[in-house]
């Protein structure tokens, strides 16, 4: 009996084995199907969730008569805004695209400028519109700004010289009871109809008074019965008799430079440059391969502070009027084109930046497209000066820094706005 019980135990036990075995092994299956469904809805979850895109803000158009200078809409980037001439900016100027998608300022738009709204003629005068002035012009017996002086009575406003070509006697013929005299083109009549003289009317002070157009782009000389225009030293008068050229005195051979120099055109003169690369500095050291670039040299074993020196430095030299309407663009830059056309490759990015010169805030680079960027003017400036600014753009793949460009850009801002 001892025996039997026995044998019924091992029994026993060798059927708790086996249905522990058959357990384990179903939990395990279990398991396995449970982790294979979570694996599957993971998937289809994350391919279902978009990657956040980049902050940005909705894009800008130009206003009507004004132009928009920026394609970038994304955070941070600055879009510029100028109208036509004619009309005046009302609203920002620029405006910046922030963090929460949404634009600095208030939309632009471009007014018409209209002098005459006012009706500023009187006496029936005619008013002209133009660019930021009117003119009236004046039905007989009427002169003045404003039509507002009968022209006998008008006040000289512009004096006369002594020198005799500048008055002479009216012409006059008797009318039955009366006597009535006239004047030449350009001479006006100054007195009493009596003893009357006719006085030269000096057009450029005339002109200038009343704010009408300019009629010389430089100075204005009086003639009898008329005026000429000059120009300042450097420029030559054009054939319309009122607007100065400057003179290339580069390409004439009127310069003065020196062998191993170069003559940059500039307005009303011209500059003598001679680049030279940066002395060498430790591991550091440049070799000029054209007349405006310089190219950093190989650098010995894995120098990092050479390799984090510009790779390529350019010089250029700008001539720009005084005055010049912003914004402008001055100058871009671009990165040389991709090795291996058709393959993808890891993705380049650019940065621009200004590193170097005393710009004062006039100045700003922004990205143009994938492979350039440019400098552009956001403020006038007054000649005569000279500006120099240093522009770098830096080359990054996969955000790992490879190499920087520098350029050295001198602006010759001339005296005069032509």
């Amino acid at each position: 009996q001892s025996c039997l019980s026995r044998q019924q135990l091992l029994a026993a036990i060798r059927q708790m084995q086996q249905l522990l075995k058959g357990q384990e092994t179903r939990f395990s299956e279990g398991l396995r199907a449970l982790r294979g469904r979570l694996s599957t809805i993971h998937a289809s979850l994350a391919k279902a969730t978009p990657e956040p895109p980049r902050a940005s803000c909705p894009a800008l158009q130009a206003p009507a008569d004004g132009r928009k200078f920026g394609t970038k809409y994304l955070v941070d980037h600055e879009v510029h805004f100028a109208c036509d001439p004619g009309f005046q900016l009302l609203g920002s100027s620029t405006r910046a695209c922030q963090a929460d998608g949404s634009w600095t300022g208030q939309e632009p738009r471009c007014a018409e400028v209209s002098e005459c709204r006012s009706s500023p003629c009187q006496n029936g005068g005619t008013c002209l519109e133009g660019l930021n002035h009117f003119k009236c012009l004046c039905p007989p017996q009427w002169a003045g700004t404003t039509c507002q002086y009968q022209a006998q009575t008008a006040p000289p406003a512009w004096s006369v010289t002594d020198d005799p070509a500048f008055s002479r006697q009216p012409r006059c013929v008797q009318v039955a009871q009366s006597q009535q005299c006239s004047c030449d083109p350009g001479f006006h009549m100054s007195g009493t109809a009596s003893n009357g003289i006719c006085q030269d009317l000096n057009e450029c002070e005339v002109y200038q008074q009343e704010g009408g157009p300019r009629l010389c782009a430089h100075a204005c000389v009086n003639i009898p019965g008329s005026f000429r225009c000059s120009c300042p030293a450097g420029y030559v008068l054009l054939g319309d008799g009122k607007s100065c050229e400057d003179i290339d005195e580069c390409s004439l051979s009127q310069d003065n430079c020196t062998s191993g120099s170069t003559c940059i055109n500039t307005g009303g003169g011209f500059q003598c440059v001679t680049p030279q690369c940066p002395p060498a500095a430790g591991d550091i050291s440049y070799i000029k391969t054209s007349p405006f670039q310089c190219e950093r040299r190989p650098c010995p074993g894995e120098s990092r502070s050479c390799l984090q020196a510009p790779q390529t430095i350019s010089f250029h030299y700008l001539p720009l009027p005084s005055k010049l309407r912003a914004p402008a663009t001055l100058f871009r830059m671009a990165a040389a084109a991709a090795a291996a056309p058709g393959r993808p490759g890891p993705e380049k990015s650019l940065r621009f930046g200004i590193s170097g010169g005393k710009h004062g805030g006039h100045f700003v680079v922004q990205r143009s497209d994938r492979r350039s960027g440019e400098l552009l003017l956001l403020q006038s400036l007054q000649g005569p000066r000279t500006v120099q600014l240093e522009v770098d753009m830096a080359e990054y793949l996969d955000r790992v820094f490879q190499a920087k460009h520098l350029s050295k850009i001198t602006l010759f801002v001339s005296a005069y706005e032509f």
